[in-house]
This record gives structure tokens, C-alpha cells and sequence, in this order.
């Protein structure tokens, strides 16, 4: 079954071209022109990936993002103009799991778009196994890869596939600083880059879910100017 994309912006001419382009790729296309009639559609046919414009009418992509992760953990990526550098970082903080600026290579939108839905598959099929072994215990931190399933002191904390990544890359050798580089690389892989300011929102929303859980959580440790660690005491 062909993987199915919703495309929401108020810009007919983007939506027609890149639609266009996913298409000729093999996905399904959805489109949509406002936040609101999106939500509504997706929430009633649920899709596999969303790509967001973050400035639109009656209902911008910050609060369909908002909304959206109230039943979903579908990947989302976030279309920006250049002047967008604090709503993008919302975003992410938000839950989206990447961003590209307008003018954008429809090329690099495929790739982040492919790489996204190959992790989703990835972690739909390892969870429909037996348990493989491929857990990684830090002391109260939990993390089954086969189950997608992270706990800190015994309660689930709900990350998405980005956050898992980039925190199983830190936990595996707690201590052993990341710089930026190496975590984009353990999250996006070695040919899709991201600017420094996606890696840090993301750890800046795991520290936050994690606090949510555990006011005292303070195991990812930031050493600026080099990158990050994890602790496990």
C-alpha cells in the first residue's frame, strides 16, 4: 500500500508542485489549504507522515501541530520562510521532528520525508516482534528498542522516534560526550543534516518530558561549545 502524505499550506502553487513530485515518488497526496479543514481530515483518516506550513489562516500550523499531538505521534515536518527561526523552534519543542525553509529543495523534502517514514517503519515492525534483547538500562532509564518503549524510575515517558534516537545515542555510553554532528547522524543518519538549533530543541523537549515525570531529572548534561552527555547517576 502506497504510504500517505497530507500536504498543509495556503499557497496553491506549493501545494500543486510538490504534490506533483510525491506523487510521481509513489505516495498517496493529500492536500489541504488551512489548518482546520486538515485536522478535521486527518483526525477522521489518519495519514503516515504531515508536512505543515507554520504561517496559515484561521488555523496555523503551530496549533494543528498542537492538536495533533493530543492523539497522534504521526512524523511532521514543518515548512518555514527564513524569518521563522522562533516559531520552528516551538515546533520542534512542540514535537515536530524536523523543519525546512522556504525556498526548499523538493529533492531534500523527499529525503526527510523518506527518512522519517523508514524509522516509523522500522519501529512498527520491531514492536510487532518477541522482545530481542536490545535494551538499554541506565540506572532508573529504561529504553526497549523492540517495543519503542522508554522509562525513567518505572513511568513511561511518551517520546517520539527522533527523541528515542537521539536519547538511546547518549545512554548507550553514558559519559562518552556527542558532539552535534554524531547525534544528527544517530537521528537522521550520515546523509541528511540539520541545523544545530533541531538537535538542541530536541534534547531541550526530552529534558522537558522527562522533568514532567521527574522534577529532578538532570542526566543529559549540555557542555557548550562541544555537545552533550549522559550521566547515569
Amino acid at each position: 500500500m502506497p504510504q500517505t502524505i497530507a500536504l498543509v499550506d495556503d499557497d496553491q502553487n506549493i501545494l500543486t508542485s510538490v504534490a506533483m513530485v510525491l506523487e510521481a515518488e509513489g505516495f498517496t497526496v493529500r492536500v489541504y489549504t488551512d489548518g482546520a479543514e486538515a485536522l478535521r481530515a486527518m483526525t477522521a483518516t489518519p495519514v503516515d507522515l504531515a508536512v505543515l506550513d507554520i504561517k496559515m489562516p484561521r488555523m496555523d500550523g503551530m496549533e494543528l501541530l498542537e492538536r495533533l499531538r493530543r492523539h497522534s505521534d504521526l512524523p511532521v515536518i514543518f515548512l518555514t520562510s527564513k524569518d521563522d527561526e522562533v516559531d520552528e523552534l516551538m515546533g520542534l519543542r512542540m514535537g515536530a521532528d524536523d523543519y525546512i525553509k522556504k525556498p526548499f529543495s523538493q529533492r531534500l523534502l523527499i529525503e526527510r520525508i523518506r527518512t522519517l517514514l523508514r524509522r516509523e517503519t522500522l519501529v512498527r515492525e520491531s514492536s510487532a516482534e518477541p522482545a530481542s534483547g536490545d535494551v538499554v538500562a541506565r540506572g532508573e532509564l529504561m529504553l526497549d528498542s523492540a517495543r519503542h518503549l522508554c522509562t525513567w524510575k518505572g513511568q513511561a515517558v511518551d517520546l517520539t522516534v527522533t527523541e528515542f534516537l537521539l536519547l538511546k545515542s547518549l545512554a548507550t555510553r553514558p559519559g562518552h560526550v556527542k558532539s552535534r554532528d554524531q547525534l544528527m547522524d544517530a537521528a537522521y543518519g550520515e546523509h541528511i543534516y540539520v541545523d544545530d538549533r533541531t538537535i538542541d530543541s530536541h534534547i531541550k523537549r526530552l529534558r522537558k518530558k522527562f522533568k514532567t515525570v521527574d522534577s529532578d531529572f538532570a542526566q543529559i548534561e549540555t557542555l557548550y561549545g562541544v555537545g552533550y552527555r549522559y550521566r547515569d547517576r
